[in-house]
């Protein structure tokens, strides 16, 4: 008999999936099988076969290997803390937009002095453009509004950092969950990541959340230089301005219109080098393919 479910957990060579009747059964696959949780599944005895996704989240390495993170979502929480290292906000938004996700901000760790200082400066930076929340995973403080959000039957990932506190994120937004929480050393607020099992968790009053492993880089997939900027955080004004040039890449080409909003203070000077840093990125992926495909 055919059955159908949802992979809410995967263990490397099994799955978990979870049945429209509220039953699990685990379930064996190949170490390499690409299934992931959030995935459609039909189930038939021992095999497994997977239904089709309406999206990917995907990441790239520091190495260069991509990472299918988590299939079927439609919203990506990107948690930032004093230990989030620059540019990964906006390499998150980037890959969410381009995966068709709604990308919205947690500002986290609002219980410390130093939590504060970046919710000061994220959120009068990014709350024109995305969803913010600020909040205090530790204490409770502002976690309603992000409850409220995921009640809308939402089903997404936090992605972040080690040390941002998503697995204390997780356990103060879902009951009994008690994923264990690394100790945070007092340098730099950074901690070792626990989480070694991904897994989906349905949430109180609707949404699900799917708790994956946490990593320090966010490298862009398969992403043009026309989808960088038409996805870049701060870029949305150019749809009114508009540049000289429809294939200008927002560099120093004459009559561009992001070097005006940078130039006039529109555009955050940092933020404006993370974009030409993710540039340099992607051309060099573009010029990479193009190689390849001419040693075919």
């Amino acid at each position: 008999m055919r059955v159908q479910g949802v992979i809410v957990s995967h263990y490397g060579i099994a799955v978990e999936v979870l049945f429209g009747d509220g039953a699990r059964r685990m379930v064996k696959v190949k170490r390499n099988s690409g299934h992931v949780v959030g995935d459609r599944v039909e189930v038939t005895g021992e095999v497994l076969a997977r239904l089709p996704r309406k999206t990917e989240l995907q990441r790239r390495d520091a190495r260069g290997g991509i990472h299918l993170v988590a299939a079927n979502l439609d919203v990506l929480g990107i948690v930032v803390a004093p230990s989030s290292p620059a540019g990964f906000t906006d390499r998150a938004i980037v890959a969410a937009r381009a995966a068709g996700l709604e990308p919205f901000l947690v500002v986290n760790k609002l219980d410390l002095p130093e939590g504060e200082e970046v919710a000061g400066t994220v959120v009068p930076l990014y709350r024109e453009l995305v969803l913010v929340f600020a909040l205090s995973a530790a204490t409770g403080s502002g976690l309603e509004p992000l409850r409220e959000f995921l009640r809308n039957g939402h089903r997404g990932a936090f992605v972040g950092s080690t040390g941002v506190g998503k697995s204390s994120l997780l356990n103060a937004l879902v009951p009994n969950l008690d994923l264990k929480v690394a100790e945070v050393s007092e340098h730099k607020y950074q901690g070792r990541h626990t989480t070694t099992v991904s897994s989906l968790h349905a949430l109180p009053g609707g949404g699900e959340l799917v708790d994956t492993p946490g990593f320090r880089d966010f490298g862009l997939v398969d992403i043009t230089c026309e989808q960088l900027a038409e996805f870049f955080p701060g870029f949305e004004a150019l749809e009114r301005q508009g540049c000289r040039f429809h294939n200008c890449r927002h560099r120093s080409e004459p009559g561009c219109a992001v070097s005006v909003l940078a130039a006039s203070g529109a555009l955050n000077a940092e933020r404006y080098r993370t974009y030409l840093e993710l540039l340099d990125e992607v051309e060099a992926a573009e010029e990479a393919a193009q190689r390849r495909g001419w040693k075919k």
